[in-house]
């Protein structure tokens, strides 16, 4: 359970507490993806999901793409421990706000797009891509409710100059000015008398984002069935994953029961105010461990650079210490405080965690947009 657990104090969690999980409690990806019965994949939806991922025409100032905090070379995500996303310049680690500057950072850590078309999936359970959870505190329901979220964020992508109920009818008019979009909206949606809408906008960023996915892992493979897939020090640091209680939140093909937890996880500096979660809980969503190579630094404040780090976190957690004065000791999960993380146990866990890597996805970034803006923003 490296990186989300906690939460729900209960007598489900303590029993799940005692369990030892096993390898069945994981899985491989599946190598389809399902897409929502109201938006099916074409070759047209994901050609106009693509430009308007990179296109900073879809926020407020036109500084920012949903491509800014999501870009190919880190994995769909960026080497921050929060965003900045208006009135920024630069990419990852180099990114740094224009001055003068009111917006804050963004709230929380960004979360790899990476195989979120696979968000909710879990073993032996029917599997609806409409209803995938989605951000940190799951408050949207499918990439297509998802897409749309950041453009109305103040400090993600609207800027100071839009209100959040008026943002989107801004980005529609904007995208119908422009005869390139006109034609691509009308290509993608044919049935649609009026194209150029929001609900389009939401799904073609959608089904490209479905594209976007990394199934061959080693892991993948040795659940596939190829033995030599894995090591053997890294069979035993799936063991060993599996002994401490990483899997009992990280399960399935995700690695993400996809779930809300309370772990107390310290805060980031960047924010003055405490983000205190879903329903004021503390509780954020188990993350996937897929790719984790790329996507630090870790948690939904970034407040650890490495593997190491996160799993000494647990192990802290284990031996009651929290590191978050606002979550006190009864809030934490007894799946978290169960835990039996060693520090002799961090090695090999890591190395196991180093075979759900695939560097295999696709990383192309087209040479322009439809709004001849900067791709990816400024």
């Amino acid at each position: 359970m490296l990186f989300a657990c906690g939460g729900e104090q209960n007598e489900a969690s303590e029993k799940e507490a005692a369990r030892v999980e096993t390898i069945a409690d994981l899985g491989a990806l599946p190598l389809t993806v399902a897409d929502p019965a109201d938006n099916p994949s074409t070759p047209e939806k994901v050609a106009l999901g693509r430009v308007l991922f990179f296109d900073p025409v879809l926020s407020g100032n036109k500084d920012v793409a949903c491509a800014t905090c999501h870009q190919p070379e880190f994995n769909y995500a960026e080497f921050l421990e929060t965003s900045i996303g208006v009135n920024g310049v630069g990419r990852g680690q180099s990114r740094r706000f224009v001055d003068p500057n009111d917006i804050p950072f963004v709230k929380r850590n960004s979360q790899s797009v990476l195989n979120t078309a696979f968000n909710g999936l879990k073993n032996n359970e029917p599997y609806d891509p409409a209803s995938a959870p989605m951000f940190w505190d799951m408050r949207a329901k499918g990439l297509e409710q998802q897409a749309l979220e950041p453009i109305k964020t103040l400090e993600e992508m609207r800027g100071n100059g839009y209100h959040e109920n008026g943002i989107l009818d801004e980005v529609i008019a904007r995208l119908s000015r422009i005869p390139e979009y006109r034609t691509l909206f009308a290509v993608a949606f044919p049935k649609d008398p009026s194209p150029v809408s929001q609900l389009n906008l939401a799904r073609a960023i959608a089904a490209y984002e479905r594209t976007l996915v990394a199934t061959n892992t080693r892991f993948d493979q040795y659940m596939r069935g190829d033995s030599n897939a894995l090591s053997t020090g890294e069979k035993e640091g799936m063991n060993a994953f599996l002994v401490t209680g990483c899997a009992k939140c990280h399960s399935g093909p995700m690695f993400s029961d996809f779930k809300l937890h309370t772990l107390g996880v310290p805060d980031t500096e960047n924010r003055k105010e405490s983000d205190s979660g879903a329903d004021k809980k503390y509780a954020f969503r188990t993350p996937t461990l897929r790719n984790l190579r790329f996507t630090g630094p870790y948690m939904h404040s970034g407040k650890f650079a490495t593997l190491d780090q996160v799993l000494m976190f647990y192990e802290d957690i284990a031996g009651g210490k929290l590191l978050n004065p606002n979550v006190k000791e009864g809030q934490v999960d007894p799946l978290a405080t169960h835990m039996d993380v060693n520090f002799k146990d961090i090695s090999r866990i890591v190395e196991f965690l180093n075979t759900l890597n695939d560097d295999s996805f696709d990383k192309s970034i087209p040479e322009s947009v439809p709004s001849g803006l900067p791709v990816m923003g400024r």
